[in-house]
């Protein structure tokens, strides 16, 4: 396995336009964070990255929402990833659409935003999944330059390791898009119906929504306490008998 950590210059997106059949994949990706952002709630949300920009929440009952980005038009603040501008727990929710398959340093990107993600906050992230048909593409000598396939894809089990060790508790997850993006919308829908159930684990994308918990360190001790043992009444009386039968000898 390779590492995540690369030196590597990568090539980020910052629009869907850059993305090869990226209208295709933003309106899959819609479709799964209008039926999630209704379950959302607390008073700031931070979308990081231009195509989590993109992406409309309106249906978010968190209404305070900032965008994140260097070069996308939908920004609201421009900063880096890997140094943003908040204090600790500052969001209830964050936005990470396709970011890490971009990122030189995915676990670097992951602290930083468990330092300014709440206790219990909300993380709904995305990426492309590298054993899929659409990952095996990436082969060609002529996709190689292009977005996704210029990125560094992860399996969906291994972002969930990386999840776990910050203490985050991935209570939703999905791959979906079994086939690409096609000319013949209407029978690759129809296709994707039917082989959605057994062929999950080789959809082109995967969808995770994970929840920060947070454990107290110092255990609690209990208020009861351990009675005294007495001695049994019993042995009590014995020893009083012997000592009054020495004393009339």
């Amino acid at each position: 396995m390779k590492p995540a950590r690369t030196v590597t210059h990568i090539e980020v997106p910052y629009s869907w336009s850059d993305v090869t059949n990226g209208e295709w994949v933003a309106q899959l990706l819609q479709a799964r964070i209008d039926e999630w952002c209704p379950k959302l709630f607390g008073y700031h949300m931070l979308k990081l990255g231009g195509l989590s920009a993109e992406l409309t929440s309106g249906h978010c009952n968190i209404q305070h929402q900032i965008s994140v980005d260097k070069f996308s038009t939908y920004r609201n603040v421009e900063a880096e990833s890997f140094e943003l501008p908040f204090i600790e727990k500052s969001f209830d929710a964050c936005l990470l659409i396709h970011q890490l398959d971009y990122s030189s340093d995915p676990h670097r990107l992951l602290r930083e935003i468990d330092r300014v993600m709440v206790d219990d906050g909300y993380l709904l992230l995305s990426g492309n999944n590298p054993l899929s048909i659409n990952g095996i593409c990436g082969l060609l000598p002529w996709n190689r330059n292009k977005a996704p396939w210029n990125g560094r894809m992860y399996l969906s089990s291994r972002v969930m390791d990386w999840l776990g060790l910050l203490n985050y508790e991935v209570i939703y997850h999905e791959t979906f898009a079994v086939l690409p993006a096609t000319r013949h919308l209407a029978c690759s829908t129809w296709l994707e119906n039917i082989l959605s159930e057994p062929l999950s684990a080789i959809g082109s994308m995967y969808f995770i929504v994970a929840r920060k918990r947070t454990f107290p360190l110092k255990p609690i001790k209990p208020k009861w306490k351990v009675r005294r043992q007495l001695a049994p009444l019993q042995v009590n009386c014995r020893t009083e008998a012997r000592s009054e039968a020495a004393k009339q000898k």
